[in-house]
């Protein structure tokens, strides 16, 4: 299938395609449905079962999946029709709800039901990832993926701003077995869009896996992908935002709130969490009109670091307007981080390991925050939730500076030594 192909990079490019636009739409209510079930879900576990044990299993359920299962669901989206697997995603996603609200209206949920639901909630979210990365190449060209990939973020983040507001009002406004229920409505667009759309996530590369996907693959990618220093660097990174913040800030808010003196009625809680979400919509926004950010390693690693001191000065600052203002921009350089370095790997990797190498990022990218909620607790233990964090931000930024030393000066060894 040809399509009119851009001479240079659009401002809002897919945003100006219709057959791309649904699409960013579609992946915003898709996520804004995910963090929905996450607020009313982990509402009602709450007041059901009074358990922090199953508190710390919500974490882990959630990010487990994208580590285990990542890469292999990334070759999964290179042999078939990532239409399909989007689809069942959707559905897998759509049918947790589902059973959630059955189980709350007939007040039958049991503890061992509700881990099944919530590892199966995590499997729809790592199964959804590759497929939907992939699903990119066909709406946008090589020279406006970096400005698509940046969209599709900024939308996702969209969603996971609003999906706590959205949440909250139907747990308050429907009660949380029909708020669930209709919390199913927010997977249909995307569900409907993949019965039309003429895209496969395979078109524009004309590759298709034919061999059969296994569980073992992972490292076989890996040591592929080793010569590539940019690549790695970019994999490296990634992984040390989730190790080292990962979900810390937003589980500390409350903490932070207290501490800022600014939480009555709950109000600084809110400003800082909506302030830590408008960072990255507004961020999105503003890189893609201005296109001040380039998609390197160097652009990258700065992100990144940014991200890392802005955490530092959270958890340090006793000012509640610096806070904000230090999450806003937080929220800004990691999503400048999140995209380039998506933007890179998904321009770097071989065609016919595309798909594996995403899952490679996402598993780095989102199952490593397994271990950041490990981090924070063994650390929040020693030395409390405020020096958890700050550690964090410190060696995020310390982490990222050596990252970026090691590919840039591997490079030009490497490059001295082809001279020579």
């Amino acid at each position: 299938m040809s399509r009119t192909r851009a001479s240079a990079p659009r401002r809002f490019g897919a945003l100006r395609d219709p057959q791309a636009r649904p699409y960013l739409f579609t992946a915003g209510l898709s996520m804004m449905g995910d963090n929905i079930e996450h607020v009313i879900t982990y509402w009602v576990l709450w007041e059901t079962f009074h358990s922090p044990a199953l508190v710390g299993f919500q974490v882990i359920s959630h990010w487990l999946p994208f580590l285990l299962l990542s890469v292999w669901f990334g070759g999964l989206a290179e042999r078939f029709d990532c239409r399909r697997i989007i689809t069942i995603a959707q559905a897998l996603f759509a049918a947790v709800s589902l059973t959630w609200g059955i189980l709350f209206l007939t007040g039958t949920l049991d503890m061992w039901e509700a881990c099944i639901l919530l590892v199966l909630h995590g499997c729809a979210g790592a199964l959804w990832g590759p497929a939907e990365q992939l699903m990119i190449h066909d709406f946008a060209p090589p020279e406006e993926l970096p400005s698509a990939v940046r969209l599709n973020a900024t939308f996702r983040s969209l969603g996971v701003l609003a999906g706590p507001v959205v949440g909250s009002a139907l747990l308050y406004g429907l009660g949380p077995a029909w708020g669930i229920l209709a919390n199913v409505l927010a997977y249909a667009p995307m569900t409907l869009l993949m019965l039309r759309t003429p895209f496969t996530g395979h078109l524009r590369s004309g590759f298709r896996r034919s061999t059969r996907v296994t569980l073992r693959e992972t490292g076989q990618v890996l040591r592929g992908v080793a010569g590539d220093r940019v690549l790695i660097g970019m994999i490296v990174l990634t992984g040390l935002i989730a190790v080292c913040v990962g979900s810390s800030l937003q589980v500390s808010m409350p903490s932070f709130a207290d501490a800022l003196g600014a939480d009555e009625g709950g109000f600084g809680y809110g400003a800082l969490l909506f302030a830590s979400g408008i960072g990255g919509v507004v961020g999105g926004f503003l890189l893609e009109a201005t296109g001040l950010i380039r998609p390197t390693l160097r652009a990258a690693v700065l992100a990144t670091v940014l991200f890392g001191l802005t955490t530092v000065i959270v958890a340090t600052t006793s000012s509640f307007p610096l806070a904000l203002l230090a999450l806003v921009v937080g929220g800004v350089a990691n999503l400048a981080s999140a995209t380039i370095g998506q933007a890179v790997v998904q321009l770097r990797a071989p065609v016919e390991q595309r798909g594996q190498v995403i899952g490679v990022y996402g598993m780095f990218g989102s199952g490593m925050r397994t271990g950041n909620g490990l981090t924070l607790a063994v650390l929040g233990s020693l030395v409390g939730v405020t020096g958890a964090v700050l550690a964090g931000g410190v060696a995020l930024a310390l982490g990222a500076l050596l990252v970026g030393a090691a590919t840039l000066l591997g490079g030009r060894r490497i490059s001295g030594r082809r001279r020579g």
